[in-house]
């Protein structure tokens, strides 16, 4: 990623070839399986299986209980992991982690800005898989229930013999900067109340990333803002969103006093970078697996230092 904003987005980076061709075998399980090279990643309540406190483990094929549901994942292009280059990786869904219940599990929210670009890029892919897998278990003409094929990559109904394919939910997500250089930041309703962050919301039907970017802005906080500038894009698989960034200034015929929409943004407040800094023993700001801390440091020059690393 020689793009330096790029390089901020934990959860976009990957060393895997996704091997896309591979998955219209239809022995292609039988064939993982029987491949001694084969490494499992687990995942459990939507947590994945640790070696140490910032790695995966990935595991041999008879190391991992039962699982119905299974994803090729791909095969690595990693030279610095403890599997070589070409391993084929496969993850599963476990509904019970039997014997691997007392080892070590992590979720991706905390994890994902500490792990490897490997491992941060199949965590991400397998939980985003996984979870439109459990969303998806009955056919939405029918009513049946899916099965699963393609190395786990569609879903069929096996009535209208109708394919289903995996679905992402494009979010965008935009810091909003004035005429002195200040950034807004909302507190969510869902949140605890010291917490601040970007405003964001998903795109609707019909809707460009722009126009969603004025649409969203205004709504939440009755501020107009113009030239929306794309900076990057991030999965989100909590449970299946495309976060994509934007800077955008505020519109100069309007004015700059925030008005919460009182449902989702219950705060708004302009901060300065001087500001900022003076005010991160009251509030918290966005996690650093997040793409709303790296639009946040991108605006303020840098990394931030408020303890989240």
């Amino acid at each position: 990623m020689p793009n330096s904003f790029l390089a901020r987005l934990p959860l976009s980076r990957f060393e895997i070839d996704r091997d896309a061709l591979a998955r219209e075998r239809d022995e292609l399980f039988d064939e993982l399986w029987a491949d001694p090279a084969t490494r499992i990643l687990p995942i459990f309540q939507g947590s994945a299986l640790l070696s140490s406190p910032t790695a995966l483990a990935l595991l041999p094929v008879d190391a991992v209980p039962t699982a119905e549901l299974r994803v090729y994942l791909g095969r690595s292009t990693s030279s610095t992991s403890p599997e070589p280059v070409g391993t084929p990786i496969v993850a599963v869904l476990l509904d019970d982690a039997g014997h691997l219940a007392e080892s070590d599990w992590a979720n991706l929210r905390s994890l994902g800005s500490r792990l490897s670009d490997r491992d941060a890029g199949i965590f991400t892919e397998a939980l985003a898989i996984l979870n439109w897998h459990t969303s998806h278990m009955f056919s939405p003409r029918t009513g049946e229930p899916t099965l699963s094929e393609k190395g786990g990559w569609v879903r069929r109904d096996p009535v209208s013999n109708t394919e289903v394919f995996p679905r992402t939910d494009p979010a965008i997500i935009v810091g909003i900067v004035d005429a002195d250089d200040r950034i807004l930041l909302g507190s969510n309703a869902l949140w605890e109340s010291n917490r601040y962050s970007l405003l964001a919301g998903f795109v609707e039907p019909g809707e460009s990333l722009e126009s969603a970017v004025i649409r969203e802005v205004l709504e939440e906080s009755g501020i107009h803002v113009v030239n929306p500038v794309y900076l990057g894009s991030q999965p989100w698989p909590f449970p299946a969103s495309l976060m994509v960034g934007f800077l955008a200034t505020v519109d100069p015929d309007h004015g700059t006093e925030p008005t919460p929409d009182g449902t989702e943004i219950l705060d708004l407040r302009w901060f300065s970078r001087a500001e900022l800094v003076a005010s991160l023993t009251e509030i918290k700001l966005p996690g650093p697996t997040s793409i709303a801390r790296a639009i946040l440091e991108e605006w303020f020059g840098g990394p931030i230092d408020d303890g989240q690393r």
